[in-house]
């Protein structure tokens, strides 16, 4: 019986990776429109023996756990500690990393200065592109202040010729940017396709834990924002990094969304400059350094990613609707919480709002997604409605529940110490909180158990600093 390889004609989304044998106008898997794509698909008849699952290791014999060696040490601990911060302390030997981002981000700048640092460190590290030629790559560098004889640049496509030069010089570190564009001869499509992504992920995959070299891979977004690609990329590799921010603003945040070795809630904050990444060591004080001068509708929340207490500036605007229906407009927090907010604010603590547009925006380009941040935004809404400032020296945390209650969040004592080490002095808590730290003296702490009491609490403390600035002498006014 002949073995050769025979080939099929299969209809493969290109957003989920589901088959047909058909050509489907909208995907039965994930919903989207138009995204068949014919492929070739070729297999092996089942009696050459050959598997399509690949294998880590070939001759590989079950141990017991106490039998695996593996230190801490054998992390490779990076110069740049945000990176350290989000890979969970250094990149694993063997492991795969797929960092993905809006087009223009910086995810081919970071890459490279992640493989500067770890060639000036520990060895050679091979950077492979196939978007730009090897002069274009020099030209990079030479803007980044980047060189060296132990980063290694090579322009191809071609899969195999990649892997072929990473186990000849078998790198501290191989970067493939991106996954999009390369390709593998024995599959019939067209880089980029469903097919070619997977089987290129596999086999790099393989590569790497055969040969203990760690492997980053760039991976493009879609319109939606995710991985371009099947859906099995991402469960294929080790790590997913997203590297996010506004493309008008110089904050970037890398976010891990998976990874095999250490915390997904971490994140690391960086700083695009004409000169490459800068690592921002102090985020609280580098987003609230530009804040506005403006109190009414500005309220500040300390947000907390991973272990990291952030203090970002929470900016509202409301104002009579132009057209007949309100309009709601928000920038780094839900749009349903939004409307879930304006609705308890109306119902519950009597803010008129139902004939106005609202804008909420989180300064800085940061995403929250946490609900301890929805005291802070109803304040901020309840202020610019009244038109009564907040305060500058004022920082709000809780959740709200339908009924306008205000619920207890995580960590509020390390949040509270983060606000009180850049000097601000009042803070809106749940009324059930408990706070033991002595580290928080000369800080008042208005406890509420309602949105309308905080709303109540905050004009109240403002017409008390009214008061006591009128009993001031006129020449201590205005000095």
């Amino acid at each position: 019986m002949s073995s050769k390889t025979t080939s099929r004609t299969v209809f493969a989304c290109q957003q989920c990776g589901n088959q047909s044998s058909r050509w489907l106008g909208r995907c039965s898997e994930c919903g989207n429109w138009n995204t068949y794509v014919e492929e070739q698909v070729r297999t092996q008849p089942a009696h050459t023996g050959k598997s399509t699952a690949r294998s880590v290791s070939s001759g590989a014999r079950a141990l017991a756990l106490k039998e695996v060696q593996f230190a801490q040490a054998n992390r490779l601990r990076l110069g740049i500690r945000e990176l350290n911060q989000v890979l969970g302390g250094g990149i694993v030997p063997g492991s795969l990393v797929l960092v993905g981002g809006d087009p223009g981000i910086g995810k081919s700048t970071l890459l490279l200065q992640l493989s500067h640092d770890v060639a000036q460190t520990f060895g050679p590290v091979l950077y492979v592109s196939g978007e730009e030629s090897v002069q274009q790559l020099k030209l990079r560098a030479d803007r980044l202040g980047i060189g060296g004889d132990r980063l290694l640049v090579l322009a191809e496509n071609d899969l195999d010729a990649i892997v072929e030069q990473v186990t000849q010089i078998r790198p501290t570190l191989a970067v493939i940017d991106s996954i999009q564009t390369v390709f593998m001869e024995s599959v019939s499509s067209a880089p980029g396709s469903v097919s070619q992504v997977r089987e290129c992920a596999g086999r790099l995959m393989l590569l790497a834990k055969s040969t203990q070299v760690p492997v980053f891979l760039v991976g493009h977004v879609n319109k939606e924002g995710a991985i371009a690609g099947p859906r099995v990329l991402e469960h294929i590799v080790d790590t997913v990094l997203y590297l996010e921010g506004e493309r008008h603003q110089s904050f970037r945040i890398l976010r891990s969304q998976k990874n095999r070795f250490g915390s997904t809630d971490e994140l690391g904050i960086f700083e695009m400059l004409d000169s490459g990444m800068r690592e921002v060591l102090d985020p609280s004080r580098a987003f609230l350094e530009d804040r506005s001068l403006q109190e009414v509708g500005n309220v500040v929340h300390v947000a907390l990613e991973g272990t990291r207490p952030l203090l970002v500036e929470l900016q509202s605007l409301v104002t009579d609707a132009a057209y007949g229906t309100p309009r709601r407009s928000v920038t780094g927090i839900d749009l349903n919480r939004l409307h879930m907010l304006a609705a308890v604010l109306e119902k519950r603590a009597g803010v008129s709002l139902g004939g106005r547009d609202i804008f909420v925006n989180v300064a800085g380009g940061v995403k929250l997604t946490e609900p301890a941040a929805d005291l802070a935004t109803a304040l901020a809404i309840a202020s610019n409605a009244n038109n009564q400032p907040a305060g500058r020296d004022v920082v709000a945390l809780g959740e709200l529940g339908l009924s306008g209650e205000v619920r207890r969040v995580a960590q509020l004592e390390r949040r509270l110490l983060e606000a009180h080490r850049l000097g601000f002095s009042r803070a809106f808590v749940p009324a059930g909180s408990e706070i033991r730290g002595q580290a928080l003296q000369g800080m008042t702490l208005h406890r509420v158990a309602t949105v309308a009491d905080a709303i109540r609490t905050l004009e109240s403390s403002r017409l008390h600093i009214l008061a006591s600035a009128s009993d001031l002498p006129a020449a201590v006014r205005r000095g």
